[in-house]
């Protein structure tokens, strides 16, 4: 393949909402443990980042040596398109999730849902942190596509562990919603129900009125005063957190 094939690829792949790029180690690293379907790897050193998998993951290094298409440092600046350092660039297929589908079907762990987030890495921490303690999907509402590159980049990958979404706005549901608003009730271990779906606005604006409305129930983080905020991921984890003390 020429090098301008690579570029014609790999722009093609970042505006097709069937793909997903996945840009450094950690998220080709996650993806290939959730069992991605990968198309391509591209690397512009080989050795760099076969010593990177046998340092942090022994048990992928084989798959992605024999993945791998290495190309020259000029071709893999382009295809990354800026100048952050990293040692991999791939292409898998998204997991597509139908938004309708996971706020409906009855679960066993709470759904994240992130209203208008306007960060991609904060969408992406988000996701890391729903992956990590269990969530069973993550659905975000707004402009933004939780797919994009920055967003993955975020996760580290774990869109592959945990189902991701999109939603134009929050629709028909199932389960409690349960809205996380600096006047709610002080969180408590056991106060998340396991069906809930637990509702996060903006750093800056919070949750909309119209969703607050919606609300069977508004929940706070207990803070230090004159706190009045916290990152997106950070909220996530510890609403979370809560709701695995008590399983």
């Amino acid at each position: 393949m020429t090098g301008i094939d690579w570029i014609e690829k790999f722009k093609a792949a970042r505006g097709d909402q069937q793909f997903a790029l996945l840009e450094g180690f950690h998220p080709l690293k996650h993806a290939l443990r959730f069992h991605a379907d990968i198309l391509d790897v591209v690397t512009d050193d080989l050795e760099e980042l076969l010593a990177l998998s046998r340092w942090l993951a022994p048990g992928l290094t084989d798959t992605i040596e024999a993945s791998s298409t290495v190309v020259s440092k000029e071709l893999f600046h382009r295809l990354l398109r800026d100048s952050r350092k990293t040692e991999v660039l791939a292409i898998a297929r998204r997991r597509i999730v139908s938004a309708e589908v996971v706020l409906m079907e009855r679960r066993q762990a709470p759904v994240v849902l992130l209203e208008n987030p306007s960060h991609l890495g904060n969408v992406g921490a988000a996701i890391r942190a729903a992956a990590s303690a269990g969530a069973s999907a993550v659905v975000t509402t707004g402009r933004h596509d939780p797919w994009q590159a920055e967003a993955i980049r975020g996760s580290t990958g774990l869109h592959y562990a945990v189902p991701v979404a999109h939603a134009g706005s929050l629709g028909a549901h199932s389960g409690p919603l349960v809205a996380v608003h600096l006047e709610g009730d002080p969180l408590r271990a056991g106060g998340v129900p396991q069906d809930a779906i637990l509702a996060f606005g903006s750093e800056r604006r919070g949750l909309s009125d119209e969703l607050l409305e919606k609300a069977d129930h508004c929940v706070s983080i207990p803070m230090e005063p004159n706190v009045s905020s916290m990152n997106l991921a950070s909220a996530v984890a510890v609403v979370l957190y809560a709701w695995r003390l008590v399983q």
